[in-house]
Order: C-alpha cells, then structure tokens, then sequence
C-alpha cells in the first residue's frame, strides 16, 4: 500500500463518500483511482443515473487536491466540468483521476468514469484553489 493510499486511508473519506460507498485503490497527487457501487445504492435516481458519475470524479479531485496541499494549505473553492457520455445504472463504475496541473494555488485533474464494461459513462475536468497556507 501506498504511503499516500495510507494517508487518504487515517484521514477518512467525507459523509457522502461513505454513504455512497467510494473505495479508493489507488492515491497520490498525481493520480488516483477509485470505484463506487452504482445498483443497489440508495442515494435519489437522478444521482445514480448521472450524478454519481459527478460524485465520484469530484471525489477524486479533492482527495487529489488534499494530497497536493498538504497539511499546512486548504482548499477554497471547486469547479467542476462534467460531460455525460452514458448512465450508470449498475453494477460498478471506476474512476481515474490524472493530474494536469500541480500549483501553489491551483491543481486541475482531467477524470475519467468508466462502468463494468470498461465503457466511458463520463469525463470531467476539475480544478481546485488552494489558499498558501491554512489560516
């Protein structure tokens, strides 16, 4: 295991990605992976069929964004841009998340979500600001 999955791991993950039951496989600043169970889950349709696509890959940033801070930094602000490219109605849905860019006040993630099929249900790109130093 990762020293960075560890971390990720001490810190817990937020109420929601533990009510939508997020696994995170693989954590560092630079990339992580994670999936999310899709049937079965108990969160409004509208979240299942699109939304937990956003769930997840916005997960994904802020763990990123919180490996890439640190400690002594936090996060100010999220966007998010989302494209939809298929309804996640079953089973699993996988998310990688790599990162674009890496700065003192800003880190971007380009994510992908893909289903059981390995086929793509939604690309997102997300950007996080980070205040230099935690106040």
């Amino acid at each position: 295991m990762s020293d960075f999955l560890k971390i990720v791991q001490e810190r817990g993950s937020g109420a929601l990605d533990k009510k939508m039951g997020i696994e995170i496989l693989e954590a560092s600043p630079q990339r992580m992976v994670a999936r999310m169970p899709v049937e079965g889950n108990t969160q409004p349709i509208g979240l299942l069929h699109g939304g937990a696509n956003v769930v997840l890959a916005e997960s994904l940033g802020s763990i990123g964004t919180q490996l890439h801070a640190g400690p002594d930094r936090r996060i100010v602000g999220v966007d998010i841009n989302a494209t939809h490219h298929k309804s996640a109605m079953s089973g699993f849905v996988t998310g990688v998340a790599t990162a674009i860019s890496l700065g003192k006040t800003m880190c971007s993630y380009q994510v992908e979500i893909t289903n059981e099929q390995g086929e793509r249900t939604c690309t997102a790109r997300i950007t996080c600001l980070i205040l230099a130093e935690r106040t």
